[in-house]
C-alpha cells in the first residue's frame, strides 16, 4: 500500500535508505550537475538533523509532513477574458501540489546564505513542519490570493 504522500510516477525508484518514492523524487530536485550521490548525502544528513531536532519522531514522517504543510490546495492562474486579464483560481492536481512543495521548500533553503546546504535544508524542513518559514508563507500567499479572486472563480476553465 502506497504511503500519504507518495508520487504516481512509474519509474522512480525508492531511495535507498527510506524507501520512498518521495524522499528520491525530492532527492533528484536537490541534484545539481547530476551528481545525485552529493544530492543523497545532503537530504540524508538533513534527515539526520531533523532527527536531533525532533528526537520523537521519525524524520521520514516529520518530511511528509513538512510536504504536506506546504502543499497549496488552489493556485491561480491567468485567463484573458474581454481584454482583461483576470486571476483565475484553479484546485491543484496532487502531483502539482507535491511538486510545487518540494520547489518551494528547496527555493527556501538555497536562499539562505552562510551554512551548508543540509543545514538549511534541516531548518527549512523544520519550519515547514511547524508551519513557519518561506515555504508555508509562500503557501499562504498562494491560497489569500486564491481567495481574493474567488469572485473569477466562474471563468475556470
Amino acid at each position: 500500500m502506497p504511503r500519504k504522500y507518495e508520487s504516481t510516477e512509474k519509474f522512480l525508484r525508492p531511495d535507498p535508505r527510506f524507501g520512498s518514492k518521495l524522499v528520491s523524487r525530492f532527492v533528484n530536485c536537490v541534484m545539481q550537475g547530476g551528481k545525485k550521490s552529493v544530492a543523497q548525502a545532503v537530504v540524508y544528513e538533513a534527515m539526520d538533523l531533523l532527527k536531533k531536532k525532533i528526537p520523537e519522531k521519525e524524520p521520514l514522517d516529520v518530511f511528509t509532513d513538512a510536504i504536506g504543510n506546504v502543499k497549496p490546495m488552489v493556485e491561480v492562474r491567468s485567463r484573458r477574458v474581454g481584454g482583461a486579464t483576470l486571476q483565475v483560481p484553479h484546485e491543484v492536481k496532487r502531483t502539482r501540489q507535491q511538486s510545487l512543495a518540494i520547489r518551494w521548500i528547496l527555493e527556501g533553503a538555497r536562499g539562505k546564505k552562510g551554512k551548508p546546504m543540509c543545514k538549511r535544508l534541516a531548518e527549512e524542513l523544520f519550519d515547514a513542519f511547524n508551519k513557519q518559514g518561506s515555504a508555508y508563507t509562500k503557501r499562504e500567499n498562494t491560497h489569500k490570493m486564491a481567495e481574493a479572486n474567488e469572485a473569477f472563480a466562474h471563468f475556470a476553465w
